[in-house]
């Protein structure tokens, strides 16, 4: 979030010394210190300074701060020449040293009034022809180290013993030293303005070895910078060449090191011996050219302002790592500083969306060679605060650093009475603490009646609260200056208006009177917790959508906004700025008095939404607000068109003497209206011009501006999400639809849609290779909105009693990734399809990807990445789909277990793995368990016998290979039927079915085989032995096979020798088989069905008979 410059304020020109010592900020240009801060352990009780010009500040007291100074110091201030620079650092360890000419006193800040307690040493540093600054003084448990500027070193092992010290030269080739700072394992750390870091570590005598800070390379090397650059993250400068340090700082409670250079900014994780580099970021260029675009994207030439554009880096702080730069434009007249604060948020890389740039209203005017600008510094009294304080020899500024709920009201305190500068600073007890020569320790402290809400939205609020003819009244209710009405005297019955009351009151630091009033109206232990929530909804509401009262163009006519509209651009944003802040402060007034986690639900679009999270979308709206009234400066014509369409749409009306951006941006919840007008223009665009290069800026512009709005509403719901986090033990909450999600005509999710088919069916095709990139590159930036949106409600959903609901929107969710990435695969953006598909887990784009570009190597590397989601899984599972089993089953060996584990539920294919990694003996059981399995087709049951057969044998297992045996046995009767029979039975040997020993028995006797002989029969015998005899008459079968078999004999004139029943018994005979337990009984036999019209031949019976004699007494 950029917030906007305010208005240009004087600044007082100390007038430039002469004689005496070289500066160290003259001799390097640009370049400043940098005090540094740690944790704070108790708050001191300050008075308040006597007679002290500052006592004119509206919102803060100056406080004297701890006990009187020692008498050396004062006695070092009253010695002190003209010329003489001086300088004071207070650390939160209650340490103190002032630096004054080559004299260094150190004493310890009493946190009482007893003058007495306090430890104070007067300390000789070395001498050098370059000033001292309190920033090369160092103290650690009652050690102390001086580094003159020109390197040499002098080390107190004790102050108790102040006249025992070692000195040491240090190597820096002759640059200029600039930082000290104590470490862990009693080392410190020096600086030189050219970007050397030296450790310097006392050995058991108090000498100190020197040795220089181990450099790396950070975490960024190898990553892409393209599609790094999707996710904001940015690599190093390719060429490094000497850096000039502006800060160093070291934070305690973390153990790392920073470094602020010319580079960009680095970073060291510290141990007791050693120190580690992990990051180095190349922040400069991001850094200018977000604080840039914070100040002057609203101006009409912007983009040659742009490269005139100086900032300078003057001091960092830890409550979150912020950097206090100045930047200025010689083109402006006048030509002033903008002093502001940029918050980093710590990542693999800064990027834009991860920069919180605060422009603070101090503002001097810029002079070349001023003092103001380079000895302005920054203190940070509260790691959870959002408060700041500027400081240089003549004030301190109050301000914000914009990356917290609240801050301080933004006042200049003057400290330029007769003798007075402010000598140094920095945070003890948990307060701002500034040295000033008058007055010596003083503390700045908030006044109580300073609201925490912006003028123009308390008088805003405090209108609507008691109507215009009660404001004067109720104001000065707030402040204390008169009597207290009835709480039913501004609206007996409108709760929303007390409410807002309350709140003005919470603002006012009155949290007693606000808590009352929210006791009275809102009983924890009473009902209507639907009416709370619409009460809370209607006062945000009223809060970004307020109208700008304090605003004249509201009530004036102004000027022509075509010819440049600078004034205009910039009071709209101060405007939404100042909603984002009463947005912070009422969001800090629900969680004060516990209304926040009373909150229950809200309709929003048809549905019910928390309520805590509709206020999230507020913010999230006026986030993106500000984002459009940016880009509304940079492309006046193509937003005024916009949001005339949208205003037309709604119906508004727009007075004379508001311009339609007025009314557009004050009504911030209805900012989502834009879109599809801007949808609108482009689509009309690409209708009229043939051209590519008159339709493309349009195309172009409509993206960035779409993409930009959404990226903000989206990063402020990620870096507040604390805020608006339900509390513990909540209840189920309705299915969460950001706005950013929403669907349905004009939806954010319909949009992107629309333009994602515009974008590739109507502009990628006309577009050329570099426009093409380009717009691929936005479309993909858009979809990862889109699919965001989808995730969040997803995870909304994930909760007992949503599982249908859930279940129906992931297979929307998969069907709508699928239909928005499928078509830029096929247009070959490779890279921006896997950045989106890793991110989103398209496993099935990946996988199409990896097989495009034959990628193995990138499939391995998901198989890791995504092995919690079985990605491997996936990957087998869509082999086996698409038929590339020879893929599947050629697997690298460190995937074989997992595809053991999927081909478990495979069994066809799993003894082709087994057999592959030579688990001879699983792949048997898995053939013989599937031969054993298979019913339906002969071919397939001869085959896995034949390979498990195969398998038995390779593992050794003579049993398994018996059993085997006696099943291919069996098969042999269905493999040698006769092919005539086959062919009259139909039967192709390839895909016939598997067929039973009755089955068999059948075809063997039955009148088709026409070719039968004595072989036919004889095997229909062999197959009884594979009948159960419990569940088939084996008798009755043999008469019936024997009875086949005489009928045939007679047929063909019967013969004794060759009859067919003969040459049986012949065969067995011969074969050593039994006779006995396959001929049946004659006279069974002749009672047989079949044999009924053989009883009347000749001798019939009498050659049965005889034939059975015969081959009985053969086998005897």
């Amino acid at each position: 979030m950029f917030t906007p410059r305010g208005t240009p304020s004087s600044g007082r020109r100390q007038a430039p010394r002469t004689g005496g010592r070289k500066s160290v900020s003259a001799a390097q240009p640009g370049l400043l210190f940098s005090p540094r801060r740690s944790a704070v352990t108790a708050r001191s009780t300050p008075t308040r300074v006597q007679g002290h010009a500052a006592l004119d500040s509206h919102h803060f007291d100056i406080q004297t701060f701890g006990s009187s100074l020692p008498v050396k110091v004062m006695e070092a201030l009253t010695m002190a020449d003209v010329d003489d620079q001086i300088s004071v650092k207070v650390e939160a360890s209650g340490w103190a040293w002032m630096v004054c000419g080559e004299q260094l006193i150190i004493w310890k800040v009493s946190q009482t009034s007893v003058a007495k307690l306090s430890v104070c040493k007067d300390l000789q540093l070395p001498s050098s022809e370059f000033a001292y600054s309190a920033d090369l003084i160092s103290i650690t448990s009652s050690r102390a180290l001086a580094v003159s500027p020109d390197g040499s070193a002098r080390f107190w092992p004790s102050l108790a013993h102040d006249g025992t010290y070692t000195e040491t030269s240090l190597d820096f080739a002759g640059n200029v030293c600039n930082y000290v700072a104590a470490v862990k394992g009693g080392s410190f750390i020096v600086s030189s303005y050219r970007g050397h870091l030296l450790r310097l570590t006392p050995d058991s005598s108090g000498k100190l070895q020197q040795r220089p800070v181990q450099q790396g390379q950070g975490m960024l090397s190898g990553i892409g910078r393209r599609v790094s650059s999707l996710f904001g993250i940015r690599g190093q400068p390719a060429d490094i060449t000497v850096s000039t340090v502006f800060s160093v700082l070291w934070v305690k409670e973390t153990g790392c090191l920073y470094s602020l250079s010319s580079c960009g900014l680095s970073k060291w994780e510290v141990d007791e011996n050693s120190e580690t580099q992990v990051l180095s970021w190349s922040t400069n260029q991001i850094i200018t050219d977000s604080i840039t675009d914070a100040i002057w994207d609203s101006e009409s030439n912007y983009s040659e302002i742009k490269k005139g554009v100086n900032v300078s880096y003057l001091d960092m702080q830890y409550t979150g790592l912020v950097v206090l730069a100045a930047a200025w434009h010689p083109g402006d007249t006048p030509c002033v500083a903008y002093f502001c604060l940029v918050t980093l948020a710590e990542s693999i890389a800064p990027s834009p969306d991860l920069l919180t740039v605060e422009v603070t209203k101090y503002n001097p005017p810029f002079q070349v060679h001023g003092s103001i600008l380079q000895k302005t510094r920054v203190v940070l009294p509260e790691p959870s605060s959002p408060a700041a304080y500027l400081y240089n020899e003549e004030l301190v500024f109050t301000c914000s650093t914009g990356a917290g709920r609240g801050g301080l009201a933004e006042e200049k305190i003057s400290f330029s009475s007769p003798g007075d500068r402010i000598r140094g600073g920095g945070v003890c007890a948990g307060l701002p603490v500034f040295f000033s020569q008058n007055s010596g320790l003083v503390a700045v402290l908030a006044r109580e009646s300073a609201s925490l809400l912006p003028e123009t939205m308390e008088d805003s609020l405090c209108t609507s609260v008691a109507g215009p003819e009660q404001y004067v009244m109720f104001t000065g209710l707030l402040i204390g200056d008169s009597t207290p009405p009835k709480i039913d005297s501004v609206a007996q019955e409108d709760k929303t208006k007390l409410l807002k009351q309350a709140f003005l009151q919470f603002c006012r630091h009155d949290l007693v009177g606000a808590q009352s009033m929210v006791d009275e109206l809102f009983p924890s232990d009473g009902e209507g917790s639907a009416e709370l929530d619409a009460v809370v909804t209607q006062i945000d509401l009223d809060l970004v959508d307020d109208y700008p009262a304090c605003d004249p163009r509201w009530a004036e006519s102004v000027p022509d906004e075509g010819a440049g509209f600078t004034l205009t651009s910039l009071i709209l944003l101060h405007q939404l700025e100042d909603k984002m802040k009463a947005h912070r402060c009422l969001m800090d007034f629900l969680l004060q008095t516990g209304l926040l986690d009373r909150l229950a639900s809200t309709m929003v679009r048809m549905s019910p939404m928390a309520t805590r999270l509709l206020l999230c979308e507020h913010a999230e709206k006026l986030s993106a607000a500000i984002v459009l009234k940016n880009h509304h400066a940079k492309h006046p014509e193509l937003v005024n068109t916009a949001i005339l369409s949208a205003l037309k749409k709604s119906n508004t009306d727009i007075l004379t003497n508001l311009t339609p951006a007025d009314v557009f941006f004050r009504e911030v919840s209805q900012i989502s209206s834009i879109f599809e007008c801007l949808l609108d223009e482009e689509e009309k665009a690409l209708k009229e011009h043939s051209d590519a290069a008159r339709w493309a800026e349009v195309v172009l512009n409509v993206n960035d501006i779409v993409k930009d709005m959404l990226q903000a509403a989206a990063q402020y719901r990620e870096t507040k999400a604390s805020l608006y986090r339900a509390p513990e033990n909540c209840g189920p909450e309705p299915e969460y639809i950001p706005w950013t999600a929403s669907g349905g005509a004009g939806g954010v999710r319909t949009v992107i849609t629309r333009q994602h088919e515009l974008i590739l069916r109507v502009a990628y095709p006309h577009a050329d290779v570099e426009l093409r990139g380009m717009l691929s590159e936005q479309l993909v930036a858009l979809l990862d909105s889109l699919l965001s949106g989808y995730v969040a409600q997803l995870t909304s959903l994930r909760r007992a009693g949503q599982q249908e609901r859930y279940v129906t929107l992931e297979n929307e969710y998969t069907q709508k990734r699928s239909e928005l990435l499928a078509p830029l695969l096929e247009l070959g953006q490779h890279q921006w399809v896997a950045a989106l598909a890793e991110k989103y887990c398209d496993f099935d784009i990946l996988v199409q990807l990896c097989e495009r570009t034959e990628n193995q190597s990138r499939l391995q590397q998901y198989m890791v990445k995504f092995a919690d989601q079985n990605f491997a899984d996936f990957l087998f599972r869509w082999y086996m789909e698409k038929g590339k089993r020879g893929k599947l089953l050629s697997q690298p060996i460190a995937t074989h277990q997992q595809l053991a584990s999927f081909l478990q539920a495979h069994d066809h294919l799993s003894w082709l793995h087994d057999i592959h990694v030579q688990d001879y003996q699983r792949a048997h059981r898995t053939l013989y368990s599937q031969a054993n399995m298979e019913t339906r087709y002969f071919s397939k049951k001869k085959t896995l016998l034949a390979l498990s057969k195969l398998t038995a044998l390779a593992s050794d297992m003579p049993e398994a290979v018996h059993h085997i045996v006696e099943q291919e046995r069996f098969q042999l009767h269905q493999e040698t039927l006769p092919k005539q029979l086959l062919d009259e039975k139909q039967l192709n040997p390839d895909s016939m079915p598997l067929l039973s020993p009755r089955n068999l028995i059948n075809l063997y006797i039955c009148d088709e085989n026409r070719g039968a002989n004595e072989y036919d029969f004889k095997k229909a015998l062999d197959l009884l032995e594979y009948l159960e005899e419990d569940r088939v008459d084996l008798d009755a079968l043999k008469r019936e096979i024997f009875s086949k078999a005489l009928k045939k004999d007679w047929k063909e004139s019967y013969n004794a020798k060759s009859a067919y029943s003969a040459r049986v018994c012949f065969v067995f005979v011969h074969t050593g088989v039994s006779l006995q337990s396959y001929l049946p009984d004659v006279k069974d036999l002749l009672q047989e069905d079949e044999l009924e019209s053989l009883k009347s031949k000749p001798y019939f019976e009498f050659l049965l008979r005889a034939n059975y004699e015969h081959y009985q007494k053969a086998q005897i």
